[in-house]
This record gives structure tokens, C-alpha cells and sequence, in this order.
């Protein structure tokens, strides 16, 4: 694991899900604008494009572990972070199957299985953290397009796009109990983007697009309320 020696008045950003694809360029990003990084993966045994990243980072990239799946895992996490003050709280984690099944025709199993990892575990990494996050800080998390209810017209994909929809409706539910909080909370949409989620037909690079997710983050810095925005920084409808 790399130096966590850092300047205690520069940014720092935490990546939940860095390892690779959209996670790993994000946190590549900030560092290149200056921040610290702390970035989380899932396997401890791998050896991931995060790491290469910390290798050459200058101690500005710190590596966690974390399995979102497992409860358990947030409050050593917690504890292991206490001493240090995040400006921004990303978290960054998708996964789909059954992509051109009707939803009646999806086993449970594999409903859950969306369910819990886009919507519910990344709910319960925020409300395990969110203290450590400055009281101007930005609490935000991956959304997509295809989590809009108002722009769904041709149906496919179905437990995905629940699946952030449900993500949506609690990121809300979260933002509207925090009361008079000057933090701000972002639902990103990033459009189709070429990752392992995506796949190789997305019209989008990673290259084009993390830059201009990480504009859209940091434009929303001190600004209070909820935002619910794609790679331009466009309201997206709910």
C-alpha cells in the first residue's frame, strides 16, 4: 500500500469503487487537478490500474479495501478514515444482468443482486460516512440516464434502470434529512460510456468523458441541495 503522507490543506477526494473504468479515472483525474485521493477496491490479492496510479502519485493516492456487499466492512473503514476530512464522498458502482429480459422474466437472485449493488449498498456507504465529509463537502453517487422514469420510453434493460431509479429516490430521500447541511449531492448520469459495463458499442471514451464529470463535481462544490445532472452539468428528469 502506498505513503499516505499528505498536505493536510489540499483536497481529498474518496473514490468508492476505484479500481478500474470510470472509479480509476476519476481518481486519476483529481490527482492530476491536485487533490488526494483515496481510492477503495474489492480485492486485496489484485493488483489494479489504482495501483499503478498510487505508484506514481507522489503519496497522494491512498488504497482501501472495500467489498460494498459487506456491511461489515464500513465501520473499520470508518474508523481507519476518522482522522481525515473529505471534501468530496464519491461512489461509483454499477453492475447488470438480464439486459433483454422483460422484468417478469428476471430470477430473484439476479434482481437482488442489481438491487443491492446499485441502489441499496451504495445508500448504506454514504450514511456510513457521510460524517467524515466537510460540512461544504459533496456526497455523490454513479447514477444513469436510464435511472429517469420521464425519459424511459422504449423499456429494455429493466432491472438496471430500477435499480437507479431506486438509487435516485433514496439519494433523495437522504439529502432531504439532512435539514440545513450546505453540503451538496449529486446524482451523476454519464452517459454510454466504453467500460466493462458499458461495452465496446458505447459512443463515448473514458478519456472525453471523466473530465467533464469531475467539471460537473466540482462546479456543484458549496452549493447546497440535491442535482440530478449528466456529463454537461444538464438537470436530468427525475
Amino acid at each position: 500500500m502506498p505513503s499516505t503522507r499528505t498536505d493536510p490543506h489540499q483536497l481529498t477526494a474518496l473514490i468508492v469503487g476505484a479500481s478500474r473504468g470510470l472509479g480509476h479515472a476519476m481518481a486519476a483525474e483529481f490527482v492530476d487537478r491536485g487533490w488526494n485521493v483515496v481510492g477503495t477496491v474489492r480485492d486485496t490479492t489484485a493488483r489494479t490500474p489504482l495501483h499503478a496510479l498510487a505508484d506514481h502519485a507522489d503519496g497522494h493516492v491512498t488504497i482501501e479495501h472495500l467489498d460494498i456487499n459487506d456491511p461489515d466492512q464500513l465501520p473499520p473503514l470508518h474508523e481507519r478514515l476518522a482522522q481525515r476530512r473529505l471534501d468530496v464522498l464519491f461512489v461509483n458502482a454499477g453492475t447488470t444482468n438480464n439486459e433483454q429480459s422483460p422484468i417478469g422474466a428476471v430470477a430473484t437472485a439476479d434482481f437482488i443482486d442489481v438491487m443491492v449493488t446499485n441502489a441499496l449498498s451504495p445508500m448504506r456507504v454514504i450514511e456510513a460516512l457521510e460524517d467524515l465529509v466537510s460540512p461544504t463537502g459533496l456526497i455523490g453517487a454513479m447514477s444513469s440516464g436510464q435511472g429517469s422514469i420521464t425519459n424511459n420510453t422504449t423499456g429494455g434493460r429493466e432491472v438496471y434502470r430500477g435499480s437507479k431509479a431506486a438509487l435516485n429516490m433514496l439519494m433523495r430521500s437522504f439529502a432531504a434529512r439532512q435539514g440545513e447541511t450546505q453540503r451538496a449531492f449529486v446524482l451523476m448520469a454519464p452517459g454510454w460510456i466504453r467500460t466493462a459495463l458499458g461495452g465496446p458499442d458505447a459512443p463515448f471514451t473514458i478519456e472525453e468523458s471523466v473530465p467533464l464529470l469531475v467539471d460537473v463535481l466540482l462546479s456543484k462544490l458549496c452549493t447546497p441541495g440535491l442535482a440530478y445532472l449528466d456529463r454537461f452539468g444538464e438537470t436530468v428528469p427525475w
